[in-house]
C-alpha cells in the first residue's frame, strides 16, 4: 500500500511584527518542534477523497461536505497544479482510487485547558506530558482555541506537500531547493485564498524553511547553543485583523510619527538578530570560553549584565552581546507599547507587560515577549541555561492577573519533511 507522510512545524515570530508586512523589514521567525502531519493513502477505488481529521468532533469529511476552507482550497487548487505537471494517465489512475487524507497536529497547537480540567489536572508542564499524542480536543475543527503557533499554516504546508509527494511530482522533496520552492509557492497561493487577503507569509514561510530571517530573502537561522525557548498561551484571545487593520491606519494616517517609530524598532530587532548570529560564530570559535560566559550570565539576570562589561575577563564579547541583546529587546518591547497607545492596538496590553516584566527578572533570561502581531494571545521567553525554565514556569502557573498556560514546544529550525510513520507513532 503506497502511503505518504508529511509533516509541517509551527512558528514563532520573535521580531518583526508589523514591521515585516512592508518588503523594507525583516523579522526573525523561529519554527516549533510542535508539527501538523498529512498522511494520504489510496482509497476504495470510489474516486472519493475523504478527510479525517481525528482530533475534532467532526473528524469525517468527503467532497460533498463543506469541512474546512484551507482543506478545500488545496485539495482544489493543488490537485490543479499536479494535473498539469504529470501525465494524464498517472493522474487519472491516482483519483480513480480515491484519496484517503488524515490531518492532525501535535497537541501544543490547540489550548489543553479543558482536557485537563476534565481530568482534575493542574495547568502545568507536568500534566501536559501525561496526555496521549495528538489527543481529542473535544470541540468542533470551528471553535477549537488555538494557541497561536500557525496551525492553518502548518496544515496548509504538510497539505499542499503530502499532495505533491503522494502524486510523484516532486521526488526529493526533503533536499531539493527547487522542489521545496515550488511547494511553497503553492502554500502559499493556497493560503491566501483561504484566508481571502495577501498577508506577510512568514507562517507559510516558517512551515516550508523552517527558522529564518526574513525580508523576502530565506536566511537560515537556529539559536545559539545552549539558548532555550518556551511558550505559554494567555486564556484570552485577539483578533489578529482586527489590530492589524488598527496599526495600519495609524500609520497611513500618522506617517512621520509612524516611520519614526518602525525604523527604531527596525533598528533594535535587527541588532538582535546580529547578535544571535554573532554569539553562534563566538561558539564556534571558541567553545570552552562561549560555555563558560554563558554559566555565569545564566546565573545573573539580564539586568544585572551591565556589571559585566567592565571586566577584563574571558568571555568579555560574548558578555557584551548578551547585554546588547536583552537592552536592545527590551527598546523593541517599550516601542511595541508606544505603538499601541497611538494605534490602540493591544500589542502589549498592560497585563502582558508586568507578566513579561516578572519573566524578565529572572536570572539566565534574554528576552520575553508578544510573538507576532502580539496582543493577549501567547508569550515567548527565550534564556541561557539549565535554571530559567523552571523558575519561569513557576511564575506562569502561580500568575493570578490572567491565566497562563505553558506549552511543551520549543525550537525546531528544520521545515516540512517528509517523513515515515513509524517515527511518529
Amino acid at each position: 500500500m503506497s502511503l505518504t507522510v508529511v509533516s509541517a512545524p509551527g512558528k514563532v515570530l520573535l521580531t518583526g511584527g508589523y514591521l515585516i508586512l512592508d518588503r523594507e523589514y525583516e523579522g526573525l521567525v523561529i519554527g516549533t518542534s510542535s508539527r501538523f502531519y498529512t498522511v494520504i493513502q489510496p482509497g476504495d477505488n470510489s474516486s472519493k477523497i475523504i478527510v479525517h481529521a481525528p482530533q475534532f468532533d467532526d473528524p469525517n469529511w468527503d467532497e460533498k461536505d463543506s469541512c474546512n476552507t484551507f482543506i478545500e482550497t488545496v485539495l482544489k487548487y493543488s490537485l490543479s497544479i499536479i494535473a498539469n505537471r504529470i501525465s494524464s494517465q498517472k493522474f487519472d489512475e491516482l483519483v480513480f482510487k480515491g484519496l484517503n487524507i488524515y490531518v492532525i497536529g501535535s497537541n501544543d497547537f490547540y489550548s489543553q485547558r479543558e482536557q485537563l480540567k476534565k481530568s482534575n489536572l493542574p495547568l502545568n508542564t507536568v500534566s501536559l506530558r501525561t496526555l496521549t499524542p495528538f489527543c481529542k480536543v473535544h470541540t468542533t475543527l470551528k471553535k477549537v482555541h488555538k494557541t497561536g503557533l500557525g496551525s492553518s499554516a502548518a496544515m496548509t504546508t504538510s497539505l499542499v506537500a503530502a499532495l505533491f509527494v503522494y502524486f510523484k511530482c516532486v521526488k526529493n522533496v526533503n533536499d531539493d531547493i527547487k522542489e521545496r520552492t515550488l511547494i511553497h509557492n503553492a502554500s502559499q497561493f493556497c493560503h491566501c485564498l483561504a484566508q481571502g487577503k495577501v498577508g506577510s507569509g512568514f507562517d507559510i514561510s516558517a512551515a516550508v524553511w523552517g527558522s529564518h530571517v526574513w525580508d523576502n530573502q530565506i536566511k537560515p537561522f537556529t539559536l545559539p547553543p545552549e539558548f532555550k525557548m518556551i511558550l505559554a498561551e494567555v486564556d484570552s484571545g485577539s483578533n489578529t485583523p482586527s489590530m492589524v487593520g488598527k496599526v495600519l491606519a495609524w500609520r497611513k494616517a500618522t506617517p512621520e510619527q509612524a516611520n519614526i517609530l518602525w525604523n527604531a524598532i527596525a533598528s533594535s530587532c535587527a541588532t538582535v538578530i546580529d547578535n544571535l548570529i554573532e554569539l553562534t560564530r563566538e561558539y564556534e570559535k571558541d567553545k570552552t570560553g562561549y560555555y563558560d560566559a554563558i554559566r555565569t550570565c545564566s546565573c545573573i539576570k539580564g539586568f544585572g549584565w551591565s556589571t559585566l562589561l567592565n571586566q577584563e575577563r574571558p568571555g568579555k564579547r560574548i558578555f557584551d552581546l548578551l547585554h546588547s541583546t536583552f537592552t536592545e529587546f527590551q527598546k523593541v518591547r517599550q516601542s511595541l507599547r508606544d505603538m499601541s497607545n497611538m494605534s490602540d492596538a493591544p500589542i502589549e496590553p498592560p497585563e502582558q507587560t508586568r507578566l513579561l516584566d516578572a519573566c524578565t527578572k529572572v536570572p539566565g533570561v534574554v528576552m520575553a515577549g508578544v510573538p507576532g502581531a502580539g496582543g493577549y494571545d501567547a508569550i515567548f521567553c527565550i534564556g541561557i541555561g539549565d535554571n530559567f525554565v523552571a523558575q519561569v514556569e513557576n511564575i506562569w502557573e502561580n500568575w493570578i492577573e490572567i491565566s497562563v498556560g505553558p506549552l511543551l514546544t520549543n525550537e525546531s529550525s528544520e521545515g516540512f519533511r517528509k517523513e515515515n510513520l513509524e517515527n511518529i507513532l
